[in-house]
């Protein structure tokens, strides 16, 4: 194979002259140039000397073109960081204990948490009041009708429910806990125990709890959403805090047979109002912690009402310390949580040096020094040169050209990890023999720290926030997956960037522009980018002026339902990228597309010898691969487009290409409403017609030999199961 290097420019002389002509109307408008009209010429002729020109640059051997993306200004990307968040528990300390940030996790790669820590001496258990099954109400019924009498509801309704761990062992939910939906009183109940069943152990851990001369004890609740598609309706600019409290039990006999509970201080909150993962850090009270003695003696008035969950598990009850409740402060249609732990922080995969001396000065204009680490974290980045009245720091500069003779300053390249000094002109030279040192640095990152949850298990180095080392095993429990790490660029990619830098030079104006710039997006993998021009998507509506939609999509290898889907932090990522390269009149938003289920069965005549079982899997096979929306999906092989009619001539012509199909009966094409499939109208032939913000979701698919199936009923469920799992109700009659 020949060795074709990436051109600089990729444009040829028809595309060249394509674009100065669309250039006409807006500057001369009553001139149409004509082929053979002079002024034609002359444009041809400019477009000849440019396409010359761009011959020769693609020409330059490799060395002159490095040296051309350093004169551009054009660095290779940094690896990014995986994130996640642990739980911490000190098996030895019956106290709190306080780790500094950056304590150094064991692991196949290194990752230091990225705040402040109070280790309680207790651990946690999560329940809920879940609403039984029919079958478990069926089984229960001879006990559920004396209930109401046994409690004195009187008039009032009885509202079952079954005390049902979840997060168990630290362990994340996936699918999620719907706060809303699957429970009977919307709050999710965290069970503070103490280490030991003993009268003396909880005392302690309450003590503990409750501070010391009325100063109250931070705790940090670790959560994580469970992550959907966010609805287009819904502007994805902005984070929509979800209304909620925290509260704790008091150890206080309740009055008028509800409980009586204390609200927690917000302190900070890195989830945005429990709309990403992260910590809520908050204020326990310093007094009145604990369980009212009725709910733990009075098996009668235990869990009645607005008390804590009852715990039947007698190893739990002996070690209970204190509820913890979460609940929605309004109305919400549903709230889906996969994982709290509490003493949680969050964690990077990253490793800090401090007052790390990185070279000499050799008093040389625009000397570059290599520092200890690559894919350096720029934010957190602080360098200082020695100077007689001690270090002094040097301000961190994107342009070495915009400083002035004495400005003490310094460029960073974050992936190779280097520094470069100014050349007495433009910036200050470090005096020669002087020292050069790091006061802070960040480095790190890749897809080596993308982990799976349970891979964390200690710390290996903590310290207090006096920078005290903490002696003890410090133990993590790791529920979730740490997502995010990406390798650093490699030298072929930035190359490959830099015609579409000289053509959008790093701003997003024209589609393309929108196209590239959001194909470059840091720590993401698109598979597909769309641009959809004046539409509003929150109010689904088109030639809105000023407005641009950017559609995009992961990457998916196979070509198998579920269709990929935009997340949350994808999303985000896209447009704080998208952001700050667009025009300032510009209302932007990124979102993902919305998706029509539909099932395809198709009907052929195989040829003379032709295996059948190999023909109908290719039919299959070509009919999920047409209707895909990533490549090599659609006519074009781009991917199916945005808002394009599913045509069943257009099946029955791609299962006619199918190697040994003799001739194709029919192609039936149903919709999904509900749970139940109907076949698609249309005459003469069948169609589902789209929204341009829609796409087909091909979930059920079969091919056969002589007429396709027509009953619905007939199509597999994509979502069916094989039984029900039903828990155990523990009886309390």
């Amino acid at each position: 194979m020949p060795i074709r290097p990436p051109a600089l420019d990729d444009r040829t002389f028809p595309d060249l002259v394509e674009e100065m002509l669309a250039r006409v109307p807006a500057h001369v408008p009553e001139w149409q140039p004509r082929v053979g009209d002079p002024g034609r010429t002359i444009v041809e002729l400019f477009a000849w000397l440019v396409d010359t020109m761009l011959y020769r640059a693609n020409l330059i051997p490799e060395k002159q073109r490095l040296q051309f993306l350093r004169l551009l200004g054009i660095t290779m990307r940094p690896a990014s960081p995986a994130r996640g968040v642990v739980s911490l528990a000190r098996p030895a300390d019956a106290q709190v204990v306080t780790i500094a940030r950056y304590a150094k996790l064991t692991g196949p790669t290194t990752f230091e948490t990225l705040g402040e820590v109070s280790v309680l001496p207790v651990t946690a258990s999560c329940f809920y009041k879940r609403r039984p099954d029919d079958a478990e109400l069926s089984t229960l019924a001879p006990i559920l009708g004396a209930l109401p009498q046994v409690y004195d509801l009187g008039n009032r309704a009885p509202a079952y429910y079954v005390t049902t761990p979840v997060f168990v062992k630290g362990a994340a939910v996936p699918a999620g806990l719907d706060l809303v939906r699957d429970t009977t009183d919307s709050s999710l109940w965290i069970a503070l125990l103490a280490k030991e069943p003993t009268v003396a152990s909880i005392a302690a851990a309450r003590a503990a709890l409750e501070g010391v001369d009325g100063v109250g004890r931070l705790i940090d609740i670790g959560f994580a959403p469970a992550i959907e598609v966010p609805d287009q309706r819904e502007d994805i600019t902005k984070h929509l805090e979800v209304p909620h409290v925290f509260e704790i039990t008091t150890a206080e006999e309740p009055t008028g047979g509800e409980s009586d509970y204390l609200t927690l201080e917000r302190l900070g909150d890195t989830t945005r109002g429990l709309t990403r993962r992260g910590v809520r850090r908050m204020v326990l009270p310093s007094s009145k912690i604990g369980v009212p003695a009725s709910d733990l003696d009075d098996p009668l008035r235990a869990g009645v009402g607005d008390r804590p969950p009852r715990i039947d598990d007698a190893q739990v009850g002996k070690r209970l310390v204190a509820w913890i409740r979460l609940r929605p402060t309004e109305k919400l249609d549903s709230l889906r949580i996969a994982w709290v732990g509490i003493n949680a922080v969050e964690i990077e995969s990253r490793t800090t040096l401090y007052a790390k001396i990185a070279g000499t000065s050799n008093g040389a204009a625009d000397q570059e020094m290599k520092l200890p680490g690559e894919s350096v974290d720029p934010s957190t980045f602080r360098l200082q040169v020695d100077a007689p009245e001690g270090f002094v720091e040097w301000r961190q500069i994107a342009d070495l050209a915009l400083a002035g003779r004495d400005d003490e300053v310094f460029t960073l390249d974050a992936e190779a990890g280097t520094v470069k000094f100014g050349d007495g002109v433009r910036g200050r030279i470090p005096p020669e023999t002087s020292r050069v040192r790091i006061d802070t640095m960040r480095s790190g990152g890749g897809a080596i720290g993308n982990l799976p949850p349970g891979t964390l298990k200690t710390v290996e180095r903590a310290k207090d926030p006096s920078g005290n080392t903490l002696g003890g095993e410090t133990a993590v429990t790791q529920g979730l997956a740490t997502l995010g790490g990406q390798d650093a660029e490699t030298l072929a990619s930035a190359e490959r960037r830099i015609p579409a830098w000289l053509r959008h030079r790093d701003r997003a104006v024209t589609a393309s522009d929108y196209r590239a710039v959001a194909a470059e997006t840091p720590g993401v993998a698109l598979g597909r980018v769309e641009l959809m021009p004046r539409f509003k998507p929150q109010q689904r509506r088109t030639d809105v002026p000023g407005v641009v939609s950017v559609v995009v999509w992961p990457q998916k290898a196979a070509w198998q339902a579920p269709n990929p889907r935009a997340d949350r932090p994808l999303i985000e990522a896209v447009h704080a990228w998208l952001d700050d390269r667009r025009p300032l009149a510009t209302e932007l938003y990124v979102i993902g597309c919305e998706y029509v289920p539909i099932a395809v069965s198709a009907g052929v005549v195989l040829r003379e010898g032709a295996p059948r079982d190999e023909v109908l899997a290719g039919v299959r096979e070509a009919i999920r691969r047409f209707l895909w929306p990533l490549v090599p999906g659609g006519a074009d092989g781009t991917g199916w487009p945005l808002g394009r009619t599913v045509k069943q001539r257009e099946l029955e012509v791609v299962v006619a290409q199918v190697g040994g199909v003799s001739e194709v009966t029919n192609v039936n094409i149903f919709t999904r409403d509900r749970d139940r499939w109907h076949l698609a109208p249309g005459v003469p032939a069948a169609a589902v017609s789209l929204q341009p913000w829609q796409l087909p979701e091909l979930l059920a698919v079969t091919a056969s030999v002589g007429d396709p199936l027509d009953d619905p009923s007939q199509l597999p469920n994509p979502y069916a199961t094989d039984g029900v799992a039903i828990p155990v109700v523990p009886e309390v009659c």
